[in-house]
């Protein structure tokens, strides 16, 4: 997305407009003190880090072999890790509502991504309502300090979705996900005005089908992740008393590829030599080392989340501060020419589904499971692994519990917090009210229904000939190659019902193969 932008640097929202037109955790049982509960602490200091189309294998905790992450893996083993944690949506904005409101997608206001439509006058994905509550009017009703640094994707600045509108005391970042395909863009969102960033800003999307491609030809002045982290860190350092909550999500490692020349260079050279450049054919920008650059992106951003556990440390706050990390949904799919996925992106080279079934946009488990990872000391065990499925939902009854604060009465999710404690009579005390669900309205229409072991898959629900229901036993075959529907008939009609229970109707995704 090209745009204009006039100084000074820092703009107001009316201004930018015209320009474009032109409660407590449980107690443990024992007599000895609850580091999970808030009468034995100060309440706790929230960050949540969120990936972009981080692959549930692209991190070296997760058995990545040849992409660098050290700051995850040594929060890896600080903390706990999720082996079966799941993402409310396999796209950006239905995954952020479903996360930053607690519904699941058979309740959640969006369920696909899809522009504002407002056109160039106020930018940015459809808006939730004014009715929504968010896990930052909780947590900010509650006495938390809250900021945002990344992408939002849920409703332009001037809309009813704009994060200052919607719980967040502070936002630095990319509003609109279409300004986000470029890592130089022309500005970024701060608070409800914009700030340039650069005068000279790339495109996110070209295409150089002769001659030599040189990276340096699509960077400019600021490297807008760089710019979004600096932000968030100062909000850290302003609200180091606490309690806050600092909401990261973060941009990358989704396409452009815009890494950082240092990175690159600590890549082999002989990854790139049997393919070659990248030359933008797949949708976004040229790259001359298309497998360097896209690790270049995850080390950068493991970089970044280094960067934020250092400054806990700095003001001693690592004890009193639960940090999760996680992904939006899984690792970029293959595109028109087999050599390359979307963007440039080689998921074969790097393993980055660990033998998973599909990508980004499929509610097979590639492009809904994701890494998880969380550290709150005294509370996780440093290490561990935990194997019970979860998903976004359970984030905002999760963090509430946590926070002292009040949540609605209408969330989908199960509060985590017995999953994260040490004790394994409080874990296996966990019980998940309702199955997990996903009704996804983009690509032509995705059901998928999980309980325990079990899940069932409906594609194509939005055409005119809808698949069957799959069924698959993720226990014995996570990678989801055995088709159980017809030896497993009664599980099958269990979920499915289960599914109609517990969706709503909603005119802007109507889904007529059950309406």
């Amino acid at each position: 997305m090209e745009i204009n932008v006039i100084s000074p640097m820092k703009i107001p929202a009316c201004t930018w407009a015209i320009a474009l037109l032109c409660a407590a955790a449980v107690p443990a049982p024992a007599a000895k003190p609850d580091p999970s509960s808030r009468s034995d602490r100060a309440r706790p200091n929230i960050v949540f880090i969120m990936a972009d189309d981080l692959g549930w294998g692209e991190m070296g905790c997760y058995g990545q072999q040849k992409i660098r992450t050290p700051n995850l893996d040594r929060l890896a083993g600080e903390g706990l890790r999720f082996l079966r944690h799941y993402t409310g949506a396999p796209v950006c904005a239905p995954a952020r509502c479903v996360l930053m409101t607690g519904r699941h997608l058979g309740h959640a206001e969006i369920r696909n991504n899809g522009d504002s439509g407002n056109g160039r006058k106020f930018p940015g994905q459809w808006p939730i309502t004014a009715g929504a509550v968010t896990i930052a009017e909780a947590l900010q009703t509650a006495g938390y300090a809250t900021g945002g640094f990344g992408k939002w994707g849920l409703g332009p600045t001037d809309s009813t979705g704009s994060p200052i509108r919607q719980g967040f005391d502070r936002f630095y970042g990319y509003n609109c996900q279409r300004n986000a395909h470029s890592f130089f863009p022309p500005f970024l969102d701060d608070d409800e005005g914009i700030e340039t960033i650069n005068k000279k800003p790339i495109p996110g999307h070209q295409r150089k089908a002769n001659g030599e491609i040189v990276a340096d030809d699509y960077r400019s002045e600021t490297y807008a992740p760089d710019r979004i982290l600096a932000e968030a860190l100062e909000f850290l350092d302003a609200n180091r008393e606490g309690p806050f909550f600092l909401y990261c999500p973060f941009v990358e490692p989704h396409v452009a590829m815009h890494p950082p020349r240092e990175w690159v260079d600590r890549y082999p050279a002989e990854w790139d030599e049997e393919k070659g450049a990248y030359r933008g054919q797949n949708g976004y920008l040229p790259h001359p080392r298309p497998r360097a650059g896209y690790a270049s992106m995850i080390s950068d951003l493991d970089e970044h989340v280094g960067a934020i556990l250092n400054r806990l440390e700095k003001y001693k706050l690592v004890e009193n501060t639960i940090v999760i990390f996680t992904s939006d949904n899984g690792t970029t799919h293959r595109s028109r020419d087999p050599q390359f996925g979307v963007g440039g992106v080689d998921a074969d080279f790097f393993n980055s589904t660990a033998g998973l079934r599909g990508f980004k946009g499929s509610v097979y488990e590639g492009g809904i499971r994701i890494p998880c990872i969380v550290r709150w000391p005294g509370v996780t065990p440093a290490g561990a692994t935990n194997e019970i499925p979860s998903y976004f939902p359970d984030w905002f009854p999760t963090l509430c519990d946590i926070a002292g604060a009040k949540q609605p009465a209408n969330l989908d999710g199960d509060t985590l917090v017995p999953l994260l404690r040490r004790e394994k009579k409080a874990q296996k005390a966990f019980r998940r009210r309702k199955p997990m669900v996903w009704e996804f309205h983009g690509y032509r229409g995705q059901l998928a229904v999980m309980e325990g072991r079990w899940k069932a898959v409906r594609q194509k629900v939005r055409t005119k000939q809808p698949g069957d229901w799959e069924l698959y036993d993720l226990e014995a075959d996570r990678a989801e190659s055995s088709d159980l529907a017809e030896k497993h008939p009664d599980v099958l009609r269990r979920l499915e019902k289960a599914f109609l229970a517990d969706r709503s109707k909603n005119k802007r995704y109507p889904l007529k193969l059950y309406e």
